[in-house]
């Protein structure tokens, strides 16, 4: 039995030394893109369905997207305006990392727009934009001097009001949609 135990343990720690670590980061990257191209797609929408102003601003520090429903329309949240906020998720932070600059441009985040003092960019109910723009969204490791693969890119059109977003492959930049 003794000697069993014993082959039991050398086994395990001979397992422990030859799988790799997993490395998740990358798909955590790619999941808090899509969430953030999705919620600029579901900002969008509701502007037009509910024909009202609907902000997004970006909090880099908090690594979240604030969808305010801006009511009044007067670019000011309200007591009784609905806002919401959409966290990126663990391990993803707004920036490219090392991956090259693309549509958005050099910075993490290129709308000019403010609320509260973040960037930010308006959806009107006719379905448009106030700006055409964009942010970054990477894993803290790539941020950190990790794969440039784990980049994502979120733009927007404005005359169409479309977010759309791309993947960095290594080599260049490829739409997803």
């Amino acid at each position: 039995m003794a000697e069993m135990m014993v082959v039991i343990v050398i086994i395990g720690i001979a397992a422990a030394m030859t799988v790799p670590k997993l490395d998740s980061s990358g798909r955590q990257a790619a999941a808090a893109g899509q969430v953030a191209g999705v919620t600029l797609v579901a900002a969008q929408r509701a502007a037009v369905a509910r024909q009202h102003d609907v902000v997004v601003a970006v909090d880099v520090t908090g690594r979240a997207l604030r969808v305010h429903y801006d009511t009044d329309g007067d670019g000011r949240i309200n007591g009784s305006e609905i806002v919401r906020t959409e966290p990126l998720g663990a391990g993803a932070v707004f920036g490219r990392g090392s991956a090259p600059a693309w549509l958005p441009g050099a910075a993490a985040v290129s709308f000019t727009g403010r609320q509260d003092g973040m960037p930010a960019i308006t959806f009107h109910r006719s379905g448009s934009a106030s700006e055409e723009g964009g942010f970054y969204v990477t894993s803290a490791r790539a941020q950190a001097g990790g794969p440039a693969t784990h980049a994502r890119a979120v733009v927007v059109d404005r005359a169409t009001g479309r977010p759309g977003w791309a993947s960095y492959t290594g080599t260049q930049w490829k739409r997803d949609f």
